[in-house]
């Protein structure tokens, strides 16, 4: 029976609650809902307009993309124990019982109508009886007694009786007709990943047409200081609408971060060929279909614009002016954007020999972890050539949620680490906090419970905290590389004679940590700088 329900979907109407299956992206919980009058409905397969709970998503989602709610809820709820997906089922909870409120308030007011209007007959009966009989024991003349009091300025019996009738049972109230789903408050994306264990019908291998996000439409804003920003509301990965650029795409180094911007890139249709130090790390990604460059300078010349995402100054020096090079390969209209996080000088440097050969030079470096980059959620920061910058607006769309044009070279370098050494100072406090509540013999959860529900509240908050109430590590963004980021931070303070007392405290304790073997390690292994 269920196998069955599986492979030929149920009957489904408007105002259906569903499972909806967005792309690669993992079943979600929403609404079939009417589409805005000016989206009109894709051509092909049977379509429903999907609204989904938690998130600001709408979608045309293909029939067999969607199951029941109710007939696959449990099945999906221990499929995926993510936070975001259980508070995205709290929302359909909480529709629900508004729904049921409504109902039952609706009936218990048809049922008191009738009560009235049923108490009211009665009583008119009553008294056209008491009256009839008064006449007859007076020996006056037998009447017809209405049933419906006749004095003077009463409405006629037949419109009475038609202003006062219930409303039939089972036709709902007007305002039960909206069909919008309550947000909520505290979910705004979609959680992404894959969900192991649930079938669904194999994509066909075309791009998926019978569904249109509407709510992230490309824009570019500009703010006061200069800066612009091509942005979407929501990941534009999770959208699936991206049209990904003609350009042929490079993509140097395979690390923590730059694994998952290469993985999307390649989703979201782009031609991707990529070079990593460790050769075998390429391996992967040639299956999902890259190809393989065997230098960085081979890369370059047979791609348009070619990306690079190294872990330091010194690494991104050598990719560029090594053996085989980058710069090797650059010829007049090739482009470089490099996405390490390195010095404004370093990047000013790697600039003025990439120009110099006639190419182009944009630096972008990320805000992020290895899950943001994983669901295409990274923050870009760029600068440089304001055109490269466009260019590349289908690939940053593909890997981030944001990005930001920040003018010329070294504005974004500097901005990236302004943003890591506010983390990592953070990190290191948060370390603080948890070990000072241990040795003074308060609860670690209760601390964070409490930080949680105050102004403080972030996913990064409770991340890094579970990570030490856990004792687990296992890199997200290395300790190592914030490290850095604060050292190159304080260099840029010292290089416009700028206090940085905070995080120079912050970066000793990292160096500690690094002592104790916790480079390779996340960041919020600074924990056991506290405890050793």
């Amino acid at each position: 029976m269920a196998a069955a329900a599986a492979a030929v979907p149920v009957n489904l109407r408007l105002g259906d609650l569903v499972w909806g299956k967005l792309g690669r992206y993992p079943p979600w919980p929403g609404k079939i809902v009417n589409p805005p009058k000016d989206l009109k409905k894709p051509r092909g397969k049977k379509c429903f307009f999907v609204k989904f709970f938690g998130t600001e998503d709408h979608a045309w989602i293909k029939v067999e993309q969607l199951k029941p709610y109710h007939a696959h809820k449990e099945e999906m709820i221990k499929i995926n124990k993510g936070k975001r997906f259980q508070q995205a089922v709290d929302a359909v909870e909480e529709f629900l019982k508004k729904g049921k409120g409504k109902d039952q308030a609706s009936h218990n007011s048809t049922e008191e109508k009738n009560r009235r209007n049923s108490s009211e007959e009665r009583g008119k009966q009553s008294v056209g009886e008491e009256k009839h009989k008064a006449n007859l024991s007076e020996g006056k003349p037998k009447k017809r007694v209405s049933s419906v009091s006749s004095e003077r300025g009463s409405k006629s019996p037949l419109k009475r009786t038609y202003e006062q009738s219930p409303r039939k049972r089972g036709r709902p109230p007007k305002d039960e007709k909206d069909l919008t789903i309550p947000e909520s408050s505290t979910v705004k994306r979609m959680m992404t990943g894959t969900m192991a264990g649930f079938k669904w019908p194999p994509s066909v291998s075309e791009p998926a047409v019978c569904y249109q996000a509407i709510t992230k439409k490309l824009k570019v804003c500009e703010e006061e200081t200069g800066s612009t920003s091509i942005q979407a509301a929501d990941s534009t990965a999770i959208n699936g609408s991206i049209t990904p650029t003609d350009k042929k795409i490079g993509f140097l180094g395979l690390g923590l971060m730059g694994s998952g911007i290469v993985s999307n890139l390649l989703k979201m249709g782009h031609t991707v060929t990529v070079w990593n130090r460790t050769a075998e790390k390429c391996d992967l990604f040639i299956q999902e279909g890259a190809r393989l460059g065997r230098t960085p300078a081979e890369v370059v010349s047979t791609c348009d614009i070619t990306f690079a995402c190294v872990s330091d100054p010194k690494a991104a020096k050598d990719l560029v002016l090594g053996p085989s090079g980058v710069l090797q390969g650059i010829r007049p209209g090739k482009c470089y954007v490099d996405m390490s996080t390195v010095d404004a000088d370093t990047v000013t440097e790697l600039a003025q020999v990439i120009v110099s050969r006639g190419g182009r030079f944009l630096e972008a470096p990320v805000s992020g972890n290895q899950q943001l980059s994983n669901d295409g959620m990274l923050v870009i920061l760029a600068a440089g050539d304001r055109g490269l910058y466009e260019d590349c607006s289908s690939c940053f769309q593909a890997m981030g949620k944001t990005s930001f044009f920040l003018g010329e070279v070294g504005n974004a370098a500097k901005m990236m680490l302004i943003v890591n050494m506010v983390q990592g100072s953070f990190m290191a406090t948060i370390a603080e906090g948890l070990t000072l509540a241990q040795v003074t013999g308060q609860s670690q959860q209760t601390l964070l419970d409490i930080l949680n529900q105050g102004q403080l509240a972030s996913i990064f908050l409770d991340q890094k905290c579970q990570n030490i109430l856990q004792g687990n590590f296992k890199p997200d963004f290395y300790l190592k590389y914030i490290q850095k980021d604060l050292r190159l931070a304080i260099a840029l303070g010292d290089s416009v004679n700028h206090p940085t007392p905070m995080a120079a405290a912050a970066n000793e304790v990292y160096k500690r940590a690094k002592a104790l073997d916790q480079s390779d390690n996340d960041m919020s292994a600074v924990y056991r700088a506290y405890i050793h």
